[in-house]
């Protein structure tokens, strides 16, 4: 009995070192320790899934994940060609490639993590300082778009090359602190230049407002004062008639004239019935 149960327990404690299990996300490599075969890809034995036994002294199963990472990277430095520094904080989101991960373990014999930290990040590194080097510290701001696809573009290319699929790739771009206290000084001109120019259009404007109510006052006026001129000389004119009759009936002593050719009195007098 003591020898079954012996038996039992070197069972169990080397099954659970020969045994492993690789998930439907993952990617298991079986690598031959000591293989020196040039058929055996430098000593892979081939991909694996599920439930997995091996000779834990002479082999090991390695396992990459082959669902969407998501990396956030410390912050690198860039020089433009003014030699402005800019700090970058990347963010990529990627996968590794099923159908490479064989080719991956073979040329980095590293967990993903370690890849990650090593050759990603390098590659990143050396897509924003070569982009960044063909920009001005100013034409890199005002062209950011620009300079982030074309920074994509290049870890793309150098990524899928070694299985890498990039799905998504951002990043903080932080300018150095005079270059933003020079970009807020412009801007604050540019507005108040504005402003100053808008002041301008709005006092021109009102002066043109006030002109035009200037000349449509004065234009009453003078139509006002035209038909009070008018008013007046008909006013005179009746006066002057009713003057000179009032004067004429204050010195007609009431006979009428007694020779012909005459004047006929100013006034009418009525005529006597018949």
């Amino acid at each position: 009995m003591r020898r079954i149960g012996l038996f039992l327990m070197l069972f169990v404690v080397a099954s659970l070192y020969s045994c492993t299990t690789v998930d439907s996300g993952s990617v298991g490599i079986r690598f031959h320790k000591w293989s020196s075969s040039s058929e055996k890809q430098g000593g892979v034995l081939g991909t694996v899934k599920g439930f997995v036994w091996y000779n834990p002294i002479t082999q090991s199963i390695h396992k990459y994940p082959v669902y969407v990472q998501r990396k956030s990277f410390e912050d690198i430095t860039v020089n433009t060609k003014d030699a402005a520094i800019f700090r970058i904080a990347p963010t990529l989101a990627y996968k590794l490639d099923p159908e490479k991960a064989i080719d991956v373990f073979l040329k980095y014999r590293r967990p993903l993590m370690e890849i990650e930290n090593g050759f990603i990040h390098t590659c990143i590194y050396e897509a924003y300082r070569t982009v960044g080097n063909t920009y001005t510290s100013e034409e890199l701001m005002a062209n950011r778009g620009e300079f982030e696809a074309t920074v994509r573009e290049r870890l793309e290319h150098s990524l899928n090359a070694e299985g890498f699929l990039v799905l998504e790739f951002t990043a903080q771009i932080m300018p150095p602190p005079s270059l933003v206290e020079a970009i807020d000084a412009k801007n604050r001109a540019i507005q108040d230049a504005l402003r100053a120019e808008n002041e301008i259009r709005r006092a021109e404007a009102q002066a043109q407002i006030e002109i035009a109510k200037a000349k449509g006052e004065s234009e009453a006026l003078r139509i006002k004062g035209d038909g009070e001129a008018y008013y007046n000389r008909v006013v005179a004119a009746s006066l002057n008639l009713l003057l000179v009759q009032q004067y004429a009936i204050e010195k007609w002593d009431g006979k009428l004239p007694t020779y012909s050719g005459g004047q006929v009195p100013l006034i009418n007098l009525p005529q006597a019935a018949r």
